[in-house]
């Protein structure tokens, strides 16, 4: 177990290598960016020390997750900010072979942000589908 001080250190390193970068793209059809599907990364909860980060594609389709001791480290660690977590990606574009770009939703817009909400109402319409 690392001391407070300790652990907001780390944050404050990661986020000075990490923070400022851009979001991730694979275009390789040169589509206008905003035409392309978006893999939404974003806080689900949970509380200090372990936060689950989650995956989800914008047609409801579950790409992965992960636990963070801190929302700042969920960027890097989903692999949304370019440069960060290439084998997440080779799974990504396997599932939008023709493109995506990556977003990240904070805990705090989690409830209002309209595009994850339609990815969450497309997975939830999954799971009534399969189950």
């Amino acid at each position: 177990m690392t001391t407070e001080a300790a652990a907001k250190a780390y944050l404050a390193e990661h986020l000075s290598v990490w923070g400022d970068k851009e979001y991730a793209v694979f275009n390789p059809h040169q589509k206008p960016d905003d035409e392309l599907p978006v893999i939404y990364g974003f806080n689900n909860g949970g509380r200090p020390g372990w936060y689950s980060g989650v995956l989800l594609a914008e047609d409801g389709q579950v790409l992965g997750g992960h636990i963070c001791s801190a929302e700042g480290y969920m960027p890097h660690d989903l692999g949304v900010v370019c440069g960060s977590r290439p084998d997440r990606h080779e799974m990504f574009r396997k599932h939008y072979p023709d493109g995506y770009r990556m977003d990240f939703v904070p805990l705090r817009e989690v409830l209002t942000h309209a595009g994850l909400d339609a990815a969450c109402q497309r997975n939830k319409a999954k799971g009534e589908a399969d189950g």
